[in-house]
């Protein structure tokens, strides 16, 4: 398939899924990170449904995204998926599959540079938050 475009939501949140993971398991490790119950427990933070649904919720609320990045996210949260999240209720499971639509999308489309640009403010946030967390 070359259109990639025209995807469903699930099939853009598969590939955003292990793009935004690898991302993250990137960062983690390059900001000294090694021992692997250590980068699980924090990549949590970052890679969970919940902290999804509230980095594309922020993303929404600060207008970072474009109409179009705004439609993708909105197919992949209205795709009906078969499956749930362990750990989270439906609402959030599926408006964390629309950021992971958001980021196969661009990902598949090659906009790197913008790909990029949402996952280092996604990490920023996630480390205000926790930063927040800890005073």
């Amino acid at each position: 398939m070359r259109d990639y475009t025209q995807l469903n939501g699930l099939a853009l949140a598969y590939v955003g899924d292990a793009i935004y993971e690898i991302y993250i398991r990137d960062y983690l490790v390059a900001e000294g990170q090694t021992k692997p119950n250590v980068l699980h427990r924090t990549a949590t933070n970052y890679v969970s449904a919940k902290a999804q649904a509230a980095l594309i919720q922020t993303m929404l609320a600060e207008n970072l995204l474009t109409e179009e990045e705004e439609l993708i996210y909105k197919r992949g949260r209205n795709a009906k998926s078969h499956t749930s999240a362990k750990n989270a209720d439906i609402t959030t499971y599926r408006v964390a599959t629309g950021f992971e639509a958001l980021m196969g999308y661009l990902h598949l489309l090659k906009q790197t540079e913008r790909l990029e640009e949402l996952i280092n403010w996604c990490i920023k946030k996630v480390g205000d938050s926790n930063e927040a967390k800890q005073k």
